[in-house]
């Protein structure tokens, strides 16, 4: 959400009060980039899970998800997790390896 600009009219009151200036074309800040995935790091994570495969209890939400238990899924991920938004965000993950891995069998 970014900010909407608009000009100041040099008048001392309003919602537009202060003194008119020309506003400058500031460079962007590295805290803007905080959170971005990089190239390296995708590399990297991809490459531990290939190693060491998936927890056991991310197995069973596999597994939940393949016999359409979907709730019981998120249930199982937000106590392991901790809060609702990380559950769904392991549920989403986890149905996108299931989805993966029928795409990769039938070919």
């Amino acid at each position: 959400m970014a900010k909407q600009i608009v000009p100041k009219t040099g008048i001392a009151a309003g919602l537009n009060k202060g003194h008119v200036t020309t506003l400058r074309e500031l460079k962007p800040k590295p805290s803007n980039k905080k959170g971005v995935l990089s190239k390296h790091t995708k590399f990297v994570r991809d490459l531990v899970r290939e190693v060491v495969g998936f927890a056991p209890y991310e197995k069973r939400v596999m597994e939940l998800l393949k016999n359409s238990k979907d709730k019981r899924a998120r249930k199982l991920a937000k106590k392991r997790l901790g809060t609702l938004r990380r559950a769904k965000r392991k549920v989403e993950d986890m149905s996108n390896v299931i989805a993966e891995s029928r795409r990769a069998a039938a070919h």
